[in-house]
């Protein structure tokens, strides 16, 4: 049965943006969309939330207008070439941080690093990395989280119902192959606005 129709509530670790009239604004939206939120996302200052599954462009407009319902602050991988003027204060506005692929550290040691030297900061990455089928998950989202010591919070668009699902946070542990296993089980039966081959296995980052 679909979820009543409710707004979940951030604790006060959570980050946090937009105003009263953003969040009604973009919750009207959603709910005249047919969409409606389930779970809650934990009180943590810090996260790694992977969402999926991910078949459609669509996808980034019900996420944005999820975010700015909630009044949560969620910051997302972009290339650092793509934030130059007039576009950089843009992008950082709406969340992005920039990642030099061409760095001799690497995006996830540049990210941990980012984890480190922030006092509050949620990342939302896609495991599947791409629109098409898929028959791995990238694994950089666990090893970001697992290098800066913090959960991974799954959250399902399920285009059946139109929920926004959000899981229960998992802490990685050193059994990789578990957590996945774990991590992939909460989005099970979870429909994409298109029709795609469920996500198994791993892949490296």
């Amino acid at each position: 049965m679909k979820p009543a129709w409710r707004v979940p509530t951030l604790g006060d670790a959570v980050p946090r943006r937009g105003s009263w009239l953003s969040r009604q604004l973009a919750g009207g939206a959603l709910r005249a969309a047919g969409w409606s939120f389930e779970g809650s996302l934990p009180n943590v200052s810090k996260a790694v939330a992977i969402v999926a599954p991910h078949t459609s462009n669509w996808d980034f407009v019900i996420g944005l207008l999820g975010l700015f319902a909630v009044g949560v602050r969620v910051s997302w991988l972009g290339k650092h070439t793509l934030f130059r003027a007039p576009f950089r204060g843009l992008l950082r506005w709406l969340g992005g941080i920039p990642i030099n692929r061409r760095s001799s550290s690497g995006a996830v040691e540049q990210i941990v690093t980012r984890f480190h030297d922030s006092e509050a900061l949620l990342v939302g990455l896609s495991p599947e990395g791409t629109r098409k089928p898929v028959a791995r998950w990238h694994t950089g989202f666990w090893h970001i989280a697992a290098g800066a010591g913090c959960p991974i919070v799954p959250i399902a668009f399920d285009w059946g119902p139109r929920v926004i699902r959000f899981g229960d946070p998992l802490q990685p542990t050193a059994d990789l192959d578990t957590d996945l296993a774990t991590l992939r089980g909460f989005f099970a039966g979870a429909k994409g606005r298109k029709e795609k081959l469920p996500a198994a296995g791993t892949d490296a980052c």
